[in-house]
């Protein structure tokens, strides 16, 4: 009988969380595992390996709808599959976890889930907190990509998850040549959708108390529902002489490049891949302390800088001395560099291969 791993991500977007999608994806592919995509977004298709099958609407529609919308479509598509298809199969939810674990256990079917936020940021609510206690343990089992992720899920829900990093390709980066920045610039680079949850308004924030005479020019790539709140933000503070927002680019690889301090104001992670990028490109990185992820990447404070999430204050009291702490810097560069193999591409693949395995 045909076994078929059903991944369940109703809203493929652009962040991290999709990185890893077409990266563990396309390995369990090239594995000969079966593998069926159910979304809303099949114009993500030529990310696909073409041996991985598209399940969902394949009309323009569909594509930019709300996350809510493409949940509800989403979950019908996976109920009449479910009922519908008499092979082998487990559902390997990387969105909407919840509600794929109710469908999947209605249709008597396995079901493991990837969780990709840490629960203290978005489980203030505690009936929320409660519900999703009580139905996450009815997985078959659940995954985390960072070791404190892991000890949250244990703390808060009772569970022990796996734990698995994030598998970095390098292959999926163009090889650049480490240029010396422009010398009249302190160039910082910020990436990330452009929510309450990335919280760039504390970069901005800082913006005004750094140092005119550094030159500073900052970057910030992503796209999201704040645009026009940070745009506004920007033009009322005029901070448009420093600050260019670019929209989002699906490879950062030329801006990595003439980037002095790469710089993470979330108030909540699960394992940054902006992180791993930044740690690749050998930049110093500036990071909120924030569950769960930078402070794992950065060992501890070791590869990086660690703040409180908000203090702009101290953000810009680290970006006016960078020019004066090169020595800590440069031996924190080499600190990430040095540990970066724990993200190895095939070791952690690997990892996943044998953790949907594991449930045939």
């Amino acid at each position: 009988m045909n076994k078929n791993l059903v991944i369940f991500i109703p809203s493929i977007e652009d962040g991290g969380v999709e990185k890893n999608l077409y990266i563990v994806s396309n390995y369990l592919a090239q594995k000969k595992i079966k593998v069926k995509i159910i979304t809303c977004n099949h114009d993500k298709k030529k990310n696909f390996d073409p041996k991985i099958d598209i399940i969902g609407p394949n009309n323009t529609f569909w594509f930019n709808r709300s996350r809510k919308i493409k949940y509800i479509v989403s979950l019908l598509y996976l109920f009449f599959y479910l009922i519908f298809n008499r092979s082998r199969k487990i559902v390997f939810a990387f969105q909407a976890n919840i509600y794929a674990i109710l469908v999947s256990k209605l249709t008597f079917t396995k079901v493991i889930t990837r969780s990709n936020s840490a629960p203290s940021g978005w489980s203030k609510n505690y009936i929320k907190k409660i519900f999703y206690k009580l139905l996450i343990c009815l997985a078959d089992d659940v995954m985390v990509n960072s070791i404190e992720f892991k000890k949250e899920f244990k703390k808060n829900f009772n569970i022990n998850a796996k734990c698995i990093l994030n598998p970095f390709d390098k292959s999926l980066y163009k090889k650049i040549i480490q240029r010396r920045s422009n010398q009249k610039n302190l160039n910082i680079l910020s990436i990330g959708r452009l929510t309450d949850q990335k919280d760039q308004i504390t970069l901005l924030k800082a913006v005004k108390f750094i140092n005119p005479k550094l030159n500073p020019k900052i970057q910030i790539i992503g796209k999201g529902k704040n645009y026009n709140f940070l745009r506004n933000y920007i033009n009322n503070n005029k901070l448009n002489k420093f600050v260019e927002m670019v929209g989002y680019h699906s490879n950062p690889s030329s801006f990595f490049r003439k980037t002095n301090i790469f710089v993470l104001t979330s108030k909540y992670e699960g394992l940054p891949n902006v992180l791993l990028e930044a740690q690749f490109f050998k930049k110093y990185i500036i990071s909120t302390n924030c569950p769960t992820g930078p402070k794992e990447i950065l060992l501890n404070g070791r590869a990086g800088d660690l703040v409180k999430i908000g203090d702009y204050k101290m953000l810009s009291r680290l970006i006016n001395n960078y020019s004066k702490r090169k020595k800590i810097i440069s031996k924190m560069i080499k600190t990430g560099t040095v540990n970066f193999e724990r993200f190895n591409y095939k070791k952690n693949c690997e990892k996943y291969l044998s953790f949907v395995k594991s449930h045939f």
